[in-house]
C-alpha cells in the first residue's frame, strides 16, 4: 500500500473516459448528444410553459426550478465528456486539472443535493394540497415557494463545500487515472491512498442530509397522504389526488434509487467499469425523462407546452386554408 508519503502533488487528474474502447467513440458521441439536445430541449420548454402560463401554482414554480436544476446537472458533465469523445485520443485519458476536477464535483453535488430537498419540499407541497386544500393558498404562498427553494439552494451548497473540501484533502497516490467520464466522488475516493473507513465519513454524512432526512421527510408526507386518501369516500377525488402525486413519486423513485445505488455504499464495493456505466444512466438518461414524466403525467404542463408549440407553429399563408386536408 503506498503511504502518503508518496502521494501525487495536487497537479490534476486524468479522465480516462471511454479511451479505452476507440471504435466506440464516434457511436456514443453521437448518442449521447443526441440525449444531451433532448434533455436541453425538454427541459427548456417546461420552464417556457411555466413561464408563459397566466397562474402559476406553487406546484409549478417547484417544477420549474426542477427543470432548471436539470439544466445544470447536465451541462456540469455533459460537454466534457462530448469533447472528450469528439476529440483525438489522448493517450490513456483526457486531463483535467486539480482546481478543475474540484469545482466539477462540487456543483455535481450541490446540484443534487438541491433536487434532493427540492423534492422533499414538493412533497409537503402536495401534503398540504391534499391534506388541508382549503388553508393550502394560505400556507403554501409565493413568500414560503421563495423561501423553500433558496433553502434547498442553500442546502445543496453547504452539504457539497464540506464534501468537496473532505474528499480533496484526501491523498491520492500512484496513478491519477480516473477512471470515469467525470470527478465523481466514488472514483475520487477509489483513488485515494488510504485504506480506512475515516475516508468514507464525509460521503456518509452527506448521504444522511441528502438521502436520509429528506426521504424521511418524503415519507412522511405520503404517510399522511394515504391517511387522506382512505378516509375519502368519491372515488373520482381519490383518483385526481393520486393522479397529482404519480409524477413526483416517479422522479422521487428515480432520483433517490439511483443516488443511493451510487453513494450510499462502503469502498469495497465500488467498481469504476460498472459505476462509469451507471453514471451514464443518471447522468444523460434520467434528466432526459423528468420532462417526459411531468409533460405526460400532469395535464396542465401538457397543455402548457402545447400552448407554447402552438406559438412557435408557422402559420398558412392565406388562401391556403382550403388546401389542408
Amino acid at each position: 500500500m503506498a503511504s502518503p508519503s508518496n502521494a501525487t502533488l495536487p497537479r490534476g487528474f486524468l479522465l480516462q473516459g471511454f479511451a479505452e474502447f476507440p471504435h466506440l467513440r464516434p457511436a456514443l458521441f453521437l448518442l449521447l448528444l443526441a440525449l444531451h439536445l433532448a434533455t436541453l430541449s425538454g427541459n427548456l420548454l417546461i420552464l417556457l410553459a411555466v413561464a408563459s402560463a397566466t397562474s402559476r401554482p406553487p406546484m409549478h414554480l417547484f417544477l420549474c426550478q426542477l427543470s432548471a436544476i436539470e439544466l445544470g446537472y447536465t451541462l456540469v458533465v455533459v460537454p466534457r465528456t462530448l469533447a472528450d469523445l469528439a476529440s483525438p485520443s489522448l493517450g490513456r485519458g483526457s486531463p483535467i486539472s486539480f482546481l478543475g476536477c474540484a469545482v466539477q464535483m462540487q456543483m455535481f453535488v450541490a446540484l443534487g443535493g438541491a433536487e434532493c430537498f427540492l423534492l422533499a419540499t414538493m412533497a409537503y407541497d402536495r401534503y398540504v394540497a391534499i391534506c388541508h386544500p382549503l388553508r393550502y393558498a394560505a400556507v403554501v404562498t409565493p413568500g414560503l415557494c421563495a423561501r423553500l427553494a433558496l433553502a434547498c439552494c442553500l442546502g445543496g451548497l453547504a452539504v457539497s463545500v464540506g464534501l468537496t473540501v473532505a474528499v480533496f484533502h484526501l491523498p491520492f497516490c500512484g496513478s491519477r487515472l480516473l477512471v470515469h467520464f467525470f470527478c465523481d466522488i466514488t472514483a475520487l475516493l477509489h483513488l485515494a491512498c488510504t485504506r480506512s473507513y475515516a475516508e468514507e465519513l464525509p460521503l456518509l454524512g452527506a448521504c444522511l442530509l441528502l438521502l436520509l432526512l429528506p426521504s424521511l421527510l418524503i415519507l412522511a408526507s405520503y404517510g399522511a397522504i394515504a391517511g387522506a386518501l382512505r378516509r375519502l369516500r368519491s372515488s373520482r377525488g381519490r383518483f385526481k389526488a393520486v393522479s397529482t402525486c404519480a409524477s413526483h413519486l416517479t422522479v422521487t423513485f428515480l432520483h433517490y434509487g439511483c443516488a443511493t445505488f451510487m453513494y450510499a455504499r462502503p469502498k469495497a464495493s465500488y467498481s469504476p467499469q460498472r459505476d462509469r456505466v451507471l453514471a451514464l444512466v443518471y447522468t444523460h438518461v434520467t434528466p432526459l425523462l423528468y420532462p417526459l414524466i411531468y409533460s405526460l403525467r400532469n395535464h396542465e404542463i401538457a397543455a402548457a407546452i402545447r400552448q407554447v408549440l402552438g406559438r412557435w407553429r408557422p402559420r398558412q399563408a392565406p388562401g391556403q386554408e382550403g388546401l389542408s386536408v
